[in-house]
C-alpha cells in the first residue's frame, strides 16, 4: 500500500469509506471536497472520531477551479478521483453544470498530476452509463426481471461506448481524457468504469444512489417512487468490495496502468430494482412497503450487468459480499443511525 493519498470527494460515501480504510492502515491522506453533498459533514465527523481530529488533511476546494490541486498533487502518490455530479436527471436539467464537474473538473484534476512531474497514480471512478441504452442487445423478460438473451458473463469493456445522456457524455469525456494522458504524458492510471455501488454511509436519494435511497426510505417510512415496471436488473457492487479492487490497482500499478476496468459485481451479484428488492426489504423489515409507479427515465439502462472477467484476471480480485448479505447491512446501519437523516 502506498504512504500518501490524495482524495477528491473524499467526504463523500466512497471517499470517506476508502479514507476509513487507509487510515486504519497507517496511510497518510488528504480530502479535497467541496462539500456539497448531504452527509459530508457527517462522514467527516465519524472519521475524526475514528481516527483522531487531526488523523487527516482536509482541503475545502472545487475540481472546476484550475490549480486548486496544484499544490496537493505534488506530495501525492496515488490520486482517488471520486469528485463528481453523480446523477442522471441533474444532467438532464441541468447539462452545464455536469459538464463542468465531470468533465472540465476531471480535465483540472489531471492537469495539477501532470504539473507534479513525478507520475503519481490515478484512479478515476468512471460509470457504465458511458456504454448507453445498449438496445442491440437483445432481452428476455422473466417474472422478476429482465436478463441479456446472449451475454452470460455481462457486458465487457469492449462494448461500443453510447454516452447516452449529460451525464454519460462528461463522465465518458472524463475518462477519455485519464486514459489519454495515460498514452501522451506516461501519467500511470486506472479508469474503474463502476456499476452500483452501495454501503454504509450512503446517504442515497432518489435520483442517485438507488438502493440506498430504497432501504432508507423503507426503514423511515418515506414514500418510494419505482419508474417502469421494477424488473430493470443492476448488477451490485458493495463499497468494501470496492475498495478491495482499488488497493489491488495501487498494488499492480506498474502493471495495469493506461487500462479500463468493469469494477461491479458482475452476473452473482445482481438484484432487480423492485420486482426482487422490494420483496427483500419487505422481508427485512417485517412489513409491506407502498410504492408509486412513474415512467421509465431517460437514460435508464433495462439491464446492465459488469463483465468483470478482466479485473478478475489482472487485478485478483472479485467480488465477496452476496447482495442478500449487503443489503442486510445497510438496513441495520440505516436503523442504528436514524439521527444521521433528521
Amino acid at each position: 500500500m502506498a504512504e500518501n493519498y490524495l482524495i477528491t470527494g473524499g467526504a463523500g460515501f466512497i471517499g470517506s469509506n476508502y479514507a476509513d480504510h487507509l487510515l486504519g492502515h497507517g496511510a497518510q491522506v488528504t480530502i479535497f471536497d467541496n462539500l456539497s453533498r448531504r452527509g459530508a459533514d457527517k462522514n467527516l465527523e465519524w472519521l475524526r472520531e475514528k481516527h483522531g481530529a487531526n488523523s487527516f488533511e482536509l482541503v475545502v476546494g472545487d475540481v472546476r477551479n484550475p490549480g486548486a490541486l496544484d499544490d496537493l498533487a505534488l506530495n501525492a502518490e496515488v490520486v482517488v478521483h471520486l469528485a463528481g455530479q453523480v446523477a442522471v436527471t441533474s444532467s438532464v436539467t441541468d447539462p452545464r453544470t455536469d459538464f463542468e464537474i465531470n468533465a472540465l473538473g476531471t480535465f483540472n484534476v489531471l492537469e495539477s498530476v501532470r504539473q507534479a512531474g513525478h507520475k503519481p497514480f490515478v484512479i478515476y471512478s468512471s460509470t457504465n452509463k458511458v456504454y448507453g441504452e445498449m438496445s442491440e442487445h437483445k432481452l428476455v423478460e422473466l417474472r422478476t426481471r429482465y436478463k441479456y438473451a446472449r451475454l452470460p458473463h455481462g457486458l465487457p469493456e469492449t462494448q461500443t461506448l453510447d454516452f447516452h445522456s449529460p451525464y454519460g457524455c462528461s463522465k465518458g469525456t472524463a475518462e477519455q481524457y485519464v486514459h489519454d494522458y495515460a498514452r501522451i504524458y506516461g501519467i500511470p492510471s486506472v479508469v474503474m468504469r463502476q456499476s452500483c455501488i452501495y454501503g454504509p454511509r450512503q446517504f442515497g436519494i432518489e435520483d442517485q444512489g438507488w438502493l440506498a435511497w430504497f432501504v432508507i426510505a423503507a426503514v423511515l417510512d418515506k414514500p418510494i417512487t419505482i419508474y417502469g415496471n421494477g424488473k430493470q436488473v443492476r448488477d451490485m457492487l458493495h463499497v468494501r468490495d470496492l475498495i478491495a479492487a482499488y488497493d489491488a490497482a495501487v498494488a499492480r500499478q506498474k502493471k495495469v496502468g493506461g487500462q479500463i476496468y468493469n469494477i461491479g459485481g458482475g452476473p452473482e451479484h445482481t438484484l432487480s430494482i423492485w420486482s426482487e428488492c422490494g420483496p427483500m426489504l419487505e422481508k427485512m423489515l417485517g412489513r409491506k412497503i407502498p410504492v408509486k409507479r412513474g415512467a421509465v427515465r431517460p437514460g435508464d439502462q433495462m439491464v446492465y450487468i459488469s463483465d468483470i472477467r478482466k479485473a478478475k484476471k489482472e487485478l485478483g480480485w472479485a467480488p465477496r459480499i452476496g447482495v442478500e448479505q449487503g443489503v442486510h447491512e445497510l438496513v441495520e446501519w440505516v436503523r442504528g443511525h436514524r439521527e444521521l437523516f433528521d
